[in-house]
């Protein structure tokens, strides 16, 4: 099923043969992903990088980036459209399956008793930056809604990302890849 949504702008510059700085791309976003079961909700992988220090005119490789995690020691940028959360439980339920298994099936799953549907982990240190609305920032223990502007640093926690606005929201995330010790 077809979705309507918009593709994110991606601007990339880079450096001529003559040494000079000049705009290499300007267009939508290649990877743009979105699933069938959670309408609305839109991932726009945008950018990847290898292991720190890469080469900073490394090509770009995110048209084959699979999954939520950065390569080794690496980083990726995408901005997420989150639409409303349904009101019914086990549609909610049944959206975060579809999510998880058509885009990010190497986040860990650990779950719980009353745990949220959509908590997960990753081995990373992650920069959400809200752009547009508003989100709930899930946690074992509690949460917090984040609006635009806000910016939360995520450090490898079981975590869950809601919206219970009512309004389609927009964040942008840089995940770094990490290690757990």
């Amino acid at each position: 099923m077809a979705q309507d949504h918009k593709i994110t702008r991606r601007v990339v510059t880079a450096i001529d043969e003559n040494g000079k700085s000049y705009i290499a791309e300007d267009g939508p976003t290649p990877a743009s992903r979105t699933v069938d079961a959670r309408p609305g909700y839109v991932v726009n992988n945008i950018w990847i990088t290898g292991a720190a220090p890469d080469l900073v005119g490394a090509p770009d490789g995110i048209e084959a980036h699979e999954g939520v995690l950065p390569p080794p020691g690496g980083t990726v940028l995408r901005v997420i459209d989150y639409p409303p959360d349904p009101e019914d439980p086990e549609e909610l339920a049944r959206q975060f399956e579809g999510m998880f298994g058509k885009l990010f099936e190497d986040a860990g799953r650990p779950g719980g008793e009353g745990a949220h549907p959509g908590m997960h982990t990753t081995e990373t240190v992650d920069y959400a930056i809200v752009i547009e609305g508003e989100l709930t920032a899930i946690m074992e223990n509690d949460e917090t809604v984040l609006k635009a502007g806000d910016v939360l640093i995520q450090r490898g926690t079981n975590h869950a990302w809601s919206n219970k606005s009512g309004k389609p929201a927009k964040v942008a995330f840089v995940l770094i890849g990490g290690r757990w010790e």
